[in-house]
Order: structure tokens, then C-alpha cells, then sequence
């Protein structure tokens, strides 16, 4: 009976060396065809450059969903449609203005943008006294007595001792986020708010910023890090000093999008689905590469490389390039409605936005099911730098799968550059590192392998 038992173990062994061997193969040539294609730098490079910064109800946002459309369907995707949607659709309209004037130094110019969906101040502007506060507790010290009449300068920087620059970001985006209606409450008549970057450079950073619709809606901007220290400097200077601001910015009525869906059809269980996708929609400052060009291209590229190598998926892969990631979320929203409704079974969904920088891993959203597959995959993806994989959130767009129990990752990459782009001017197709950009697309490709052939 040991002699049998033993026999069983020695077969299995060999089963999962023979297996793991072909999975080997098959990963190492997903992972040569990615690097050696010119394809997803080329589109990356046609995305931006020919269509440029897609902020949600713009014409280049509908030009890129068209444009999308017609590179997934010459991908080879079985299907490629769109699923219509609403969005916000804010604009910036002229350039804006900051500058400060002070008996004691003059005239400073500052490099300044107005934060997403933010009011304007109209065509005159806004001139009046400042005040810099670090924190929401700080504002409550001042009061209205203090802040009234005033423009908020929230001046706390991203911390540049945390590693994760995820974390930084997150550490600071409040005073972005809700702060122009925090200081609206004490009175003020603008905000400025220190751009989330660890970075010292020329570039503001701009963003979402949300009204509380209980409180009065103020102009809201971003400055870029070093005019916020120079600025800083001359408010400790020169109490007096007085701020001038202008923007243009408006709402204008919703209009019609969509996100765009592509599939390779699976052949032996086409209604279990695997997502993959990015964001098509970006801030308009730049022209969107790193935050999400580089997801677009990379979630386009698993269908072009499924079907060049022929691999034939069991499960349909199912590429969503969402829209309105930036503004409110809706095209993430109405996919998961979309997904609850209809009642699909979907086993993964895979998001990449985190910049085009090397790739070091998958976070995963899910049960321990799943920790324990990552594990056993762990050997296949070492010798393509791939070494980080823990519990933690995935991304935006698929979060609203979270409800259904569906596992979800996101594509882990090194993240000590991707906010010096982040929603700045310099966020530009020449930011990118084409290799760098190649793995990503590889990696996502060669997981969806694995779980289309293992599942959990």
C-alpha cells in the first residue's frame, strides 16, 4: 500500500513539473511577443499625440472611443461594441491666472490650474488677502473671524518619507478633494491647494475636487509645488500680501459616451468572463499617458496577443476601456449595474492604472482562494522581475465589482515616478518608457493565462 501511495505522489509530481513546464512556454512567449511589438507604443504614441488630453464630454475623448473602438476590432476581437453612457462634461476654458502683489516685493507669478468641476471666478477675477493652513483642524483655529473675505491656501505636501507614493498622495488628496467647500464654510472667496506630488517642480497638478451642496461653491486651484514654497515664503514675508486669481471654468450639460467592450469569445465556457481594462478619459493639461493612456494600450494588447500566439481562451476575455474614471465614475458605475443586472458571471477583472513603469506584481481584492493560487503562480512570473503580490485595492473602475464577489487585481508597478505625471502637463507620451510600458501589457496578458486555465 506505501509503495502505492508513494507511485501516486511520484505521478502527480511529474503531472505538475509536466504542466507548470507548459505554462513555462506559453508565458515566455506571451512576454516575447509583448516585447518585441511595436504595437502598443505605436498606439500609445497615436493617442496621445494625435488626439491628446480626453477630459469626459470633450471631442477628444469621443474621437479616442471611436479611435479605440476600431484598433480593438483590428486586433481581431470577436465582438467590439459600446456601451452607452452619460458624463459630466466640465471645461477649463482660458488659461488661468495667479499672481501676488506686495508693497514689500512686488508682483510674483504663479504656475496655478483650476482643480476639476471647480466654478470660475469670472472674467475680473478674484483679489484678496491669503491665508496658508495646513489641515482642516487649523482652519477650524483660524474661524471665520480670521478667514472670511480670504483665499485658503492649503499648503501640506504629500510626505516623501512613505515609500508607496499611492499612500502619499492619499495622505494629502483631502485638502484637494472636499477642501474648497471646508474653507467656503468660514467664508473664503477662492482656495489654492498645494499639488499632490512629492516632486519640487514647475507643473500644478489638477484633479477632482467635490462641492458639498449644503455650502457655498468657491473657485478652487492647484499650484504647483514650487511656486506653493515660494508662495509659502512670501505669506511668512509678508503677512499683507495679497493674491490675485482668475479662471473660466463651467459646467456644461451632460453628454453622451461610452465605455467601448471588445471580447474573445471563450470555447468551452463563453458566459464566465475575464475583465481586463484601463481608462480612456484623462485630464486635458497633458495628453493622458501615464494616467491612463498606458492601461488603454495594455488592455488592447491582450487581445492582439492572444489571438497572434492563438492561444484560445476558455473563459471570453472581455476588454473594457472605460470612460469618466476622472470626473464621477460612471462608466465603472454602469459596467457593474450593467453586470448585476444581466446576472454574468464574471471570475477576474484585471485593471492597469498605475503608469507605465516596471511592473512588480498584482494586488488582489479577494478571499483566500485566490492568495493561495498567486502563490503557487509565483515561480512563473519571477524571471520577469514580477515579485510583489498582496491583498489591497485594485482600481477605481472595477471597484464597483467589489459587491458581487468578484476577485479583482490591479497591476502593481513601480510607483516612485508615476506623481511627477499624474494629472500634470508633463503627463506626456514622451514620459513613457516603451519597455517598461511592453511588460506591463505582458503581465496582464500572461495572468489572465493562468487564471482562464486554473481559475480559483
Amino acid at each position: 500500500m506505501k509503495k502505492i501511495i508513494i507511485s501516486v505522489i511520484i505521478v502527480f509530481q511529474c503531472f505538475a513539473i509536466s504542466s507548470q513546464n507548459k505554462d513555462s512556454v506559453v508565458i515566455s512567449s506571451i512576454f516575447s511577443n509583448a516585447l518585441t511589438s511595436p504595437a502598443s507604443y505605436e498606439n500609445l504614441r497615436h493617442l496621445c499625440k494625435d488626439i491628446g488630453g480626453r477630459i469626459g464630454g470633450s471631442p477628444q475623448a469621443a474621437k479616442a472611443v471611436f479611435w479605440v473602438n476600431s484598433v480593438l476590432k483590428s486586433a481581431g476581437a470577436d465582438t467590439v461594441y459600446l456601451q452607452e453612457i452619460k458624463v459630466r462634461s466640465w471645461k477649463r476654458g482660458e488659461k488661468e491666472s495667479c499672481l501676488s502683489r506686495s508693497d514689500k516685493y512686488g508682483k510674483d507669478i504663479f504656475n496655478v490650474c483650476a482643480l476639476g468641476g471647480s466654478i470660475g471666478t469670472g472674467k475680473k477675477g478674484i483679489s484678496a488677502s491669503i491665508i496658508e493652513v495646513q489641515n482642516f483642524d487649523q482652519l477650524k483655529q483660524f474661524g471665520e473671524k480670521q478667514i472670511k473675505g480670504k483665499i485658503v491656501f492649503f499648503n501640506r505636501p504629500a510626505n516623501p518619507a512613505l515609500y508607496n507614493t499611492f499612500a502619499a498622495y492619499g495622505g494629502a488628496a483631502d485638502q484637494r478633494v472636499v477642501g474648497p467647500s471646508i474653507a467656503a464654510s468660514y467664508g473664503a472667496v477662492a482656495s489654492i491647494t498645494r499639488s499632490l506630488t512629492v516632486v519640487t517642480h514647475k507643473y500644478p497638478h489638477t484633479g477632482i475636487m467635490h462641492y458639498i451642496d449644503s455650502l457655498p461653491k468657491i473657485p478652487a486651484f492647484a499650484i504647483s509645488t514650487l511656486d506653493a514654497d515660494i508662495l509659502s515664503d512670501l505669506i511668512k514675508d509678508d503677512p499683507s500680501l495679497k493674491v490675485y486669481v482668475r479662471s473660466t471654468c463651467y459646467e456644461r450639460p451632460d453628454t453622451i459616451s461610452g465605455n467601448v467592450i471588445a471580447e474573445i469569445k471563450g470555447s468551452e465556457f463563453p458566459d464566465q468572463i475575464i475583465v481586463v481594462g484601463g481608462h480612456v478619459d484623462s485630464w486635458e493639461l497633458g495628453e493622458g499617458a501615464q494616467d491612463d493612456g498606458i492601461g488603454v494600450v495594455q488592455a488592447m494588447d491582450v487581445i492582439r496577443i492572444f489571438k497572434e500566439l492563438k492561444l484560445k481562451p476558455k473563459h471570453t476575455i472581455r476588454v473594457v476601456e472605460f470612460m469618466d474614471e476622472e470626473m464621477a465614475q460612471r462608466g465603472g458605475r454602469k459596467y457593474a449595474e450593467t453586470v448585476m443586472k444581466s446576472k454574468e458571471k464574471h471570475i477576474a477583472a484585471i485593471e492597469s492604472d498605475e503608469g507605465g513603469f516596471t511592473p512588480q506584481g498584482f494586488s488582489f481584492d479577494a478571499g483566500e482562494n485566490v492568495a493561495k493560487r498567486m502563490d503557487q503562480w509565483k515561480p512563473l512570473f519571477e524571471n520577469y522581475g514580477l515579485w510583489l503580490y498582496h491583498k489591497g485595492y485594485s482600481g477605481v473602475d472595477i471597484s464597483f465589482l467589489k459587491d458581487q464577489n468578484i476577485p479583482l487585481f490591479g497591476l502593481i508597478t513601480d510607483s516612485q515616478l508615476y506623481f511627477d505625471y499624474h494629472h500634470a502637463a508633463s503627463d506626456v507620451f514622451e514620459a513613457v518608457n516603451k519597455r517598461q510600458l511592453q511588460l506591463g501589457g505582458a503581465s496582464m496578458a500572461a495572468l489572465i493565462y493562468l487564471i482562464d486555465k486554473y481559475g480559483f
